[in-house]
């Protein structure tokens, strides 16, 4: 008696049956398959909860992968469920209907993903029956390079960027309309012209939270005001030592040490040049700690948080045998040709990175002794497919220090 217990619902035929029509039955199956790796529509076509049962052997919607829900109908959030829960698939699903409502999808009593009106998601179902769950297949994504066509958007209040292998630099949204820059230190390098603007025409420098400098850009017509932003504070610029260059008094008086420093006007232009050759110029705080420092090769050092338009990219190391040299990248592409040992070459504690690994001649994976790994995640790396492998180095040498876990077959 054929049966239908696969993820896609395929006839399964009994040993020694359908003797003469076996390929009537194989070519049906390999068409589900293609359905199964297709793109199909399920319309909501009234405004309520609804269920699509993958058909046993013949053609169903709810059997593509990528699925496109639509419906004219919906006056609320509705819930979609694909069942039977037994079945264990990966879903990308696009909420296409009308009406601004979003869309839950569920497998059984787990957890379930709301994707909003006009968005898509990729979805895994766990197919662990009753109390099947959905889980959004991307909320961890670890990818080597990003690239957005159009607008990158982070809807949460709390949203925070982070970078670095040890999240050391952190973009953070304050929940209302501020963004906080945490580094250290931060440092710009222009290769053209730097702008920073404010809508308000102030701009403020602060030491500990508490404002210091301000530059008021628009307070008079045809001026542009640089004043502390503490009472009876003067204003202090200074070489690297510390030896003042010149202090603009809090009694407005200006002065210059040692005649070091030369303000000129070139053709309306304002020079600022130290007189001595290879030498910086500082800006401090009057404690003397640095809050800026322009060198003598011409670049800019800022030592306090800065905002900055821009992206920061990684590197890209392509390594086709499986030995990745983490002293010459973090992020690594690697596409075997052959059979290949995961080994980690030259950690460092609290290293970290990913690896996409192209795997697609099901190439044997095995690991070498330094590499933790979870024995059925690396026996499902054999099986063909692209898969995202991130690893922690716990230690810089040592069985079982380098921490590797993966996604399924992403492809």
């Amino acid at each position: 008696m054929a049966t239908y217990i696969n993820n896609l619902r395929l006839k399964e035929i009994a040993t020694g049956a359908e003797s003469g029509t076996w390929g009537t039955s194989t070519n049906t199956n390999l068409e589900l398959i293609g359905e199964g790796l297709g793109f199909a529509t399920i319309n909501i076509a009234s405004d309520a909860n609804v269920t699509e049962t993958v058909a046993d052997g013949s053609a169903d919607n709810a059997r593509a992968m990528y699925i496109k829900v639509t419906s004219t109908t919906l006056t609320a959030t509705r819930t979609l469920t694909i069942a039977p829960n037994t079945i264990k698939r990966v879903h990308i699903i696009e909420n296409a209907s009308t009406g601004s409502q979003d869309i839950i999808i569920k497998q059984g009593s787990g957890s379930t993903v709301t994707i909003p009106n006009g968005k898509t998601k990729v979805v895994y179902l766990d197919g662990a029956g009753s109390g099947g769950a959905v889980v959004d297949a991307f909320t961890h994504l670890s990818t080597t390079d990003l690239s957005v066509e159009d607008d990158l958007s982070l809807t949460s209040d709390s949203s925070i960027i982070n970078m670095g292998a040890g999240n050391d630099v952190t973009f953070t949204h304050d929940g209302t309309t501020g963004l906080t820059i945490a580094a250290t230190p931060i440092s710009i390098d222009s290769t053209g012209e730097l702008h920073l603007n404010s809508t308000t025409g102030d701009i403020k420098l602060q030491d500990g939270g508490t404002d210091q400098i301000a530059f008021d850009l628009d307070g008079t017509a045809g001026e542009v005001i640089m004043k502390p932003a503490v009472d009876s504070d003067d204003l202090v610029i200074a070489q690297y030592d510390g030896t003042e260059v010149i202090r603009i008094e809090d009694n407005a008086s200006l002065g210059l040490v040692g005649n070091k420093l030369n303000i000129a006007d070139s053709s309306s232009d304002v020079i600022i040049k130290p007189l001595t050759d290879a030498k910086d110029i500082i800006f401090q705080q009057y404690d003397g700690t640095a809050v800026m420092t322009v060198e003598d090769n011409v670049s800019l050092a800022i030592n306090n948080d800065v905002t900055v338009a821009g992206r920061g990219t990684g590197t890209q190391t392509t390594d086709n045998d499986g030995d990745f040299d983490l002293s010459v990248s973090n992020f690594f592409k690697c596409t075997p040709s052959g059979n290949i040992t995961l080994t980690f070459s030259n950690p460092a504690e609290g290293q970290s990175g990913t690896v996409m690994l192209v795997n697609s001649g099901g190439h044997t994976i095995s690991a070498h002794a330094s590499v933790a790994i979870n024995a059925d995640v690396l026996t499902a790396l054999t099986t063909a497919g692209t898969y995202m492998l991130n690893y922690y180095c716990s230690a810089s040498s040592g069985d079982n220090t380098i921490l590797v876990g993966a996604t399924g077959a992403l492809t």
